[in-house]
């Protein structure tokens, strides 16, 4: 994944005279980075009130469609949680990788008419990322809690024998049921604690069943044992068992909610089964419709300030650098050399910048030439 600088310069004598100037300077001799055209068809231009008000709009616009497809392009790699290595074939634009669909990107004139105004484009592109927003926040949603649900009882069934649910553990014979005296109590003691439990168990309190005590489970650290005393002497049972560190388990069995509960866990696994290939579908698709709609917008702000600057008749080369990290401030000095003949005050900025340590200028990027940031590296975690 990678960066892409989009830029404008006006047309010379002819566009493709200005292509040819910038090859010359950072691709024929000194490899700075790696050009392509970028075709933008002829908009209707309108008028400059309106244009100027619509730059302010489509910066607006940039950030939040970019906001949107970083969050589409994230969620898919929190729900591909066990294949990440997968989500980088999933993040699509119209069926090709990221860098291909910039590099050869031609506009979809049926999604965004051209004889509509700049205005209505970008209203159109508003609307549909606005939608595909709104969508995901609900889908996101849904699919969050049924996640979350099941990871729940998953926690519930794992873990320590002081926490972890029982119930798939005992078993119906593990208990004397129906009893108007007699209940059988489940104790969590240590292993180191073993020997103790055998010789305290039946004096713990009055009216243990003598040889009633069976090991049912064991994990790492200690083991889950059954009891059996009368009714009235359990709160003396439980108050020494504690004394002793054994640990009486409040559990009573209920076939029927131990049902429900394992009932639950199928029901929710099969409906995060069920809804998992709809999903991954859903943000393919919606991912490529948001992007495509960003890189749209970025050939919307290029006209549109390349109008603004260089004026009409409307009279310039869009072009797309793919610089390499290493060569990244020596490119931008060769186009501040090249385009500074453009607008001597930018280029009178850059040279104070430079000499002027600490001057941060990156948060208004304002160059000579039109020049709008692409950055593909969508995710947070290297993919």
């Amino acid at each position: 994944m990678t960066e892409f600088w989009l830029i404008s310069a006006p047309g010379e004598k002819t566009c493709q005279q200005t292509w040819d100037k910038l090859m010359g300077a950072t691709t024929r001799t000194n490899n700075l980075s790696t050009n392509h055209k970028f075709s933008i068809p002829d908009l209707k231009v309108g008028t400059l009130d309106v244009l100027v008000g619509l730059s302010d709009e489509l910066a607006k616009l940039d950030s939040f469609v970019e906001s949107v497809v970083k969050k589409v392009a994230q969620y898919m790699a929190d729900v591909l949680e066990d294949s990440r290595d997968k989500v980088q074939e999933n993040l699509l634009a119209n069926g090709v990788d990221l860098v291909t669909y910039i590099t050869r990107f031609q506009w979809d004139m049926a999604k965004y008419p051209i004889k509509q105004s700049l205005k209505n484009i970008s209203e159109i592109i508003s609307k549909q990322v606005t939608q595909i927003d709104n969508d995901l926040k609900a889908r996101a949603s849904a699919y969050n809690n049924l996640k979350g649900n099941l990871q729940n009882l998953e926690r519930k069934n794992a873990g320590s024998l002081l926490t972890r649910s029982l119930a798939d553990i005992v078993k119906k014979e593990d208990f004397v049921l129906d009893s108007e005296y007699l209940i059988t109590m489940l104790v969590v003691v240590p292993k180191t604690n073993y020997p103790d439990w055998q010789k305290t168990y039946e004096t713990l309190a009055e009216m243990v069943v003598p040889r009633s005590s069976n090991l049912l489970f064991e994990d790492s650290d200690s083991g889950l044992f059954s009891v059996t005393l009368f009714r009235k002497a359990i709160d003396d049972f439980k108050h020494k068992a504690r004394e002793n560190k054994f640990t009486v388990r409040d559990f009573q069995y209920n076939e029927e909610e131990m049902k429900a509960d394992k009932e639950e866990m199928t029901r929710l696994s099969t409906d995060k089964k069920k809804q998992f290939g709809p999903l991954v579908r859903w943000l393919k698709v919606n991912f490529s419709e948001a992007f495509i709609a960003w890189i749209h917008i970025k050939a919307l702000r290029v006209f549109v300030e390349s109008v603004l600057r260089y004026g009409l008749p409307v009279n310039f080369q869009a072009m797309l650098l793919q610089p390499s990290k290493k060569t990244m401030k020596k490119l931008r000095e060769v186009l501040n050399d090249l385009y500074k003949h453009l607008d001597s005050s930018a280029a009178a900025i850059i040279d104070s910048a430079m000499d002027i340590p600490g001057l941060n200028l990156s948060q208004q990027e304002y160059y000579p030439y039109v020049y709008y940031k692409i950055d593909c590296n969508l995710l947070d975690f290297k993919v």
